[in-house]
Formats: structure tokens, C-alpha cells, sequence
């Protein structure tokens, strides 16, 4: 059976709201062969990741950056999942073990998303994941059209990965 890690930082309502979006489009009915495995992203491990065949991340949009919280998942996780740096130490072209595997991002914000999503992008570019959806960025308060795109984002990438 396939393996969605849904790996998030979801301190706000907002975030909360988004997370249940995207959780119900993830286990949809119409969903089949998929285990959805839900990991805060303080707790995430590599185990998990190298477990896993696809990934949703949720971020709060922070000082023009992804959340503290997501930045330590990938610390954490990054070179023991296959993540690769130049000899400069800059993010590089990976082709490590979950290089390839799809991935969806959602990011909510108050002003600014746009640097949450570049570093977040920069960093599953070097892992050599693929983004299978658009990202929903969502400014401001979470409206029912947000939560409405969330639940398809989460169905998106449950639907990529039915076996």
C-alpha cells in the first residue's frame, strides 16, 4: 500500500482549518491503497519520509520564510533521505532515494507567502522531489473556498499515489 506523510506546523486556526482540508481530500473515499500518515513537523523522522511515496507539507508563512518548525523537519532529514549540497554547500541537483517522488505545499500567511514557498522549494529541489500540484497559498482569514482547495490538494496527491 502507498504512503502519503502529511508533515505540517499548524499552531494557528487557520493552519488547523487547512490541515483538516487537506486531510479530508487525502482519505476521500474515492481514495483507494493509500495510508495517510500524519506527522507534526517537529516529530517527523527520516524514517518516515523514507517510508513514504509522497508528501503534503503545511507551513505558516514567517518573517518571509517557511515556519521554524518545517526548517527543522528538513534539517533533520535532509541528508539522511538523499537530500544533496555542492561543494559550496548550496542546495544541488539530488538524486537520492526519494528523488523523484511527488509533493504538495500549502502555506498560509498574514502578509507575504512568497519566501515561505521559495525555501521550501529551494529545499525539495534538493531533494529531487517533484511538485505534483500547484501550491495553495492562502492570505488572511481561511475562507470555505480555501478550505474547498485544500481538500483537493490533499486529494490530488492521495489520487497520484493510488496503486
Amino acid at each position: 500500500m502507498a504512503q502519503l506523510l502529511v508533515v505540517h506546523h499548524s499552531p494557528t486556526r487557520s493552519m488547523r482549518t487547512l490541515l483538516e482540508g487537506v486531510l479530508g481530500g487525502a482519505n476521500d473515499d474515492a481514495i483507494t491503497g493509500v495510508d495517510v500518515l500524519v506527522r507534526p513537523a517537529l516529530e517527523a523522522t527520516a524514517e518516515d519520509v523514507l517510508a513514504s511515496d509522497g508528501y503534503l507539507l503545511g507551513t505558516t508563512a514567517n518573517f518571509g520564510y517557511m515556519s521554524g518548525a518545517l526548517k527543522h523537519f528538513f534539517d533533520s532529514t535532509f541528508l539522511a533521505v538523499g537530500g544533496a549540497l555542492s561543494s559550496t554547500g548550496a542546495a544541488d541537483e539530488s538524486s537520492g532515494r526519494t528523488s523523484g517522488r511527488p509533493f504538495g505545499l500549502y502555506v498560509h500567511g498574514r502578509y507575504d507567502t512568497n519566501g515561505a514557498v521559495r525555501s521550501v522549494s529551494s529545499i525539495t529541489g534538493a531533494l529531487g522531489w517533484r511538485q505534483a500540484a500547484a501550491t495553495l497559498e492562502v492570505m488572511g482569514d481561511v475562507t470555505d473556498e480555501h478550505r474547498d482547495a485544500a481538500y483537493d490538494l490533499g486529494g490530488t496527491l492521495g489520487a497520484l499515489l493510488m496503486e
